[in-house]
Parts: structure tokens; C-alpha cells; sequence
């Protein structure tokens, strides 16, 4: 039995597309501290559906997104699952910097392709509060053909990803920053590290939002093709069971069409879900045209929706009284050490997020509910442990 109603398909909007009248809406984007800052408003729609807008200090441009789940959560699979986004941005992050880097050193580089795969872990009861999520190591493969000689090769590849802004929040260990409001009223947080800076408001009701034009900027291509995937689990509302001991794995397959758009192939393995096709580009201020919503755009989107799912699993596992829930985050990114020009790796601060919780739940309750999200959101995990990205070069 699916949870609440598929209201992204019900709602006549195109899943993905640039927000028109921005100003009007009142969307405010952060101010810019390390070169690039994203606001993400995210806000529950019905069961696991939830819906993003994402502004860019730096560029000017909001998109509104959505994002769903499959059977493994009694999702309808009408959007793209949360950890899609990240391993989208991420791989888009890559593809730009590898590109950039080539450029600045004046090597050709031909049929490049990229595959990536993430991991994550979710282990424990939610009723004995063990559960939590973790990250493991990106794998990534990149099929090229260029003159370089191999070590040189490896050098440009390997200096390209730690160029990722994405680079920041992966490198070293960035616990994620929180402030809890219910109904209305600002609460103490508990275990999560709390936010010293005021609350950002709950995000007003703009709907129906007005689209730039109507755009097909991610499409559902069928099902992934079966992988066996260590203590993977896809059967029907799996995700919703006590005590999971599971390993998931979205992956991407990134290449850049002739109009300099990335097309983006993302596949979710574990739990076995759909493949939906991205689209990518930077905005004008980087370089790109602004046709479709760029790197950090999805990797931002992607923290925020996962978060979100959070505290919906353990409201309908735990059936708390949760009608209306959203958050406020913002994130903070240096520019790519090769696209932005800096000539380093890539940089973040640590995620804040403010929570807001519409609930007749009491306070500890509340705080209970921000905790356990945290510690089982995949994305604020990915955040807190020092990752490196494997890298396989094949030549073509």
C-alpha cells in the first residue's frame, strides 16, 4: 500500500523547472561567504514526495524540484529518490572540474564518460534508537581517450576531483548545524549540534509556482538493470522496517551532449529502483548557459530531501503526529579549483539547517525526531565522515 497521494502527478507541473518571479515569491539566497551559496527550501507534499527550491547567491537562478521514492518506502516513484541528487551534482561537479583542468592545460580530451557509484550503510532498530546511516567511499570511473601519457593523466583526473567544491563537505569531518522550531516556537536542540545564528523562517506557501518555461529536465527512462549489491534489500517497504542492517548504491553515467548540456544517466541499484534521466548545466556566472540546474543546485537539493525523508520514515514507523514538516538550508561552497579559477581544492562549511515541525508531539518528542533524522539521514553522514573518491581510469 503506497503512503498519502502521488500529488506530483496530480499537480500538472513539469517535476523540474527555473522559477519565474523570483523576487516576487521572496526567495532569499544566503550571502556568499566562500564564493558559491545555495538556499534550499524543502517542504513535505504528501507520504515521501517532497518539493525544492533552490536559489544560487552566485547565479542568480532557483529551480523547483521534487523528489520521490520507490516500493521500498510505499513511494509512487514519480521523482527521482533523494540520494539521485547528490550523486548527480557530484558527478556534474566532476565532469565540470575534469573538463575546466584540461582546458587550463591545453589537453584534448575524447568520448569522455564518467560513472559513479555511492554507498551508504543504514545498520540498527529504530526502536532502540541504533539505527543510523553512514557513507562509504565513491567509486569513480572515467573512460577517456587523450595523449597524455598514464601518471599524467592520473595527476589531471586526481587534482580535478579534489578541485570539486563537493570536495569540502567530503574531506575531513563536518558535523551539521541545526536550530528546531514547533509550531511556531523555537526549541533547544538535544544530541544535534545546534546553530548559533537566528531562525530562517519556515518558507512561505508559493504555490502554484510560476515556470520559466516548460522545459523536460529529467525524464524516467525504466527500471535499473538487477545488480547484486552486499546486503542490499528492494522488497516492498523495506525501508520502513525496525532493524536494517542494508548497503544502498545510486550510481550515474555522465557524459556532455553537443549543446554543452551534461546528460546524466542516474540508476538507483540498492534498494532496486528506476532510471531517470538528468540534465546539467552551470549558470552564466560559471561559464554555462543556465538551461538546467547546475551542480551544486542538485548536490544542495539532494542533503535537503534526504534529511526530509527522515523524519517522515520515523513519523510513519513510529506514527507520530506530523502533518506538516519543511526546513530551511543553506549551504556553503568555495568556486572549483579548476572552473573557478582558484587553483585549489575544493571547500564548504559545515550544512545548516533550520527544522521546521508542525506537531502536537511534545518538545522532547521533537527533539527526539531532529536527532534520530540526523543520525539516519545518508547525506548529513556523508557530511561527518572523511571520504575519498576511488578513482579507475579507462582508456577508449
Amino acid at each position: 500500500m503506497k503512503l498519502g497521494e502521488n500529488i506530483i502527478a496530480a499537480s500538472g507541473l513539469s517535476p523540474f523547472f527555473k522559477v519565474a518571479n523570483v523576487d516576487e515569491i521572496g526567495l532569499d539566497a544566503p550571502p556568499l561567504r566562500r564564493g558559491d551559496a545555495v538556499r534550499t527550501f524543502v517542504r513535505s507534499l504528501s507520504g515521501f514526495q517532497k518539493e525544492a527550491i533552490v536559489t544560487s547567491a552566485r547565479s542568480g537562478l532557483t529551480w523547483r524540484l521534487v523528489s520521490d521514492e520507490g516500493a521500498y518506502l510505499a513511494g509512487y516513484d514519480a521523482a527521482p529518490c533523494p540520494l539521485a541528487f547528490l550523486t548527480t551534482g557530484m558527478v556534474a561537479s566532476y565532469m565540470n572540474e575534469i573538463l575546466a583542468l584540461a582546458d587550463q592545460r591545453g589537453v584534448a580530451l575524447r568520448n569522455l564518460k564518467l560513472t559513479q557509484d555511492n554507498y551508504y550503510t543504514m545498520q540498527g532498530s529504530m526502536r532502540q534508537r541504533t539505527m543510523e546511516g553512514g557513507a562509504l567511499p565513491v567509486e569513480l570511473e572515467v573512460e577517456v581517450g587523450c595523449d597524455l601519457k598514464n601518471d599524467e593523466l592520473n595527476d589531471l583526473l586526481i587534482n580535478a576531483i579534489h578541485a570539486s567544491p563537493l570536495n569540502g563537505l567530503m574531506r575531513g569531518k563536518l558535523p551539521s548545524l541545526f536550530t528546531l522550531t514547533r509550531n511556531g516556537q523555537q526549541l533547544t536542540t538535544g544530541e544535534a549540534q545546534a546553530l548559533d545564528g537566528a531562525v530562517i523562517a519556515d518558507p512561505p506557501d508559493v504555490s502554484p509556482l510560476p515556470e520559466v518555461s516548460k522545459v523536460t529536465l529529467i525524464e524516467r527512462l525504466g527500471e535499473t538493470p538487477k545488480k547484486k549489491v552486499h546486503k542490499g534489500t528492494s522488497a516492498d517497504a523495506s525501508s520502513l522496517s525496525d532493524h536494517q542492517d542494508r548497503t544502498l548504491n545510486p550510481a550515474a553515467i555522465c557524459v556532455m551532449r553537443e549543446d554543452g548540456i551534461k546528460e546524466i544517466e542516474q540508476r538507483l541499484y540498492s534498494p532496486h529502483g528506476s532510471i531517470f534521466r538528468f540534465l546539467s548545466e552551470e549558470a552564466p556566472s560559471a561559464g554555462g548557459k543556465g538551461r538546467a540546474p547546475d551542480a551544486v543546485s542538485f548536490i544542495s537539493a539532494g542533503i535537503g530531501f534526504c534529511f526530509m525523508t527522515q523524519f517522515g520514515r520515523m513519523a510513519s514507523m513510529e506514527k507520530l503526529d506530523l502533518p506538516h514538516y519543511s526546513i530551511v538550508q543553506d549551504t556553503h561552497f568555495s568556486l572549483g579549483g579548476a572552473s573557478g579559477g582558484t587553483g585549489k581544492a575544493g571547500e564548504a562549511d559545515p550544512v545548516e539547517t533550520h527544522v521546521h515541525l508542525q506537531s502536537s508531539e511534545s518538545d522532547d518528542v521533537a527533539r527526539d525526531m531532529l536527532d534520530v533524522s540526523e543520525k539516519t539521514c545518508f547525506l548529513h553522514a556523508f557530511c561527518r565522515t572523511d571520504l575519498k573518491t576511488k578513482l579507475r581510469v579507462t582508456r577508449v
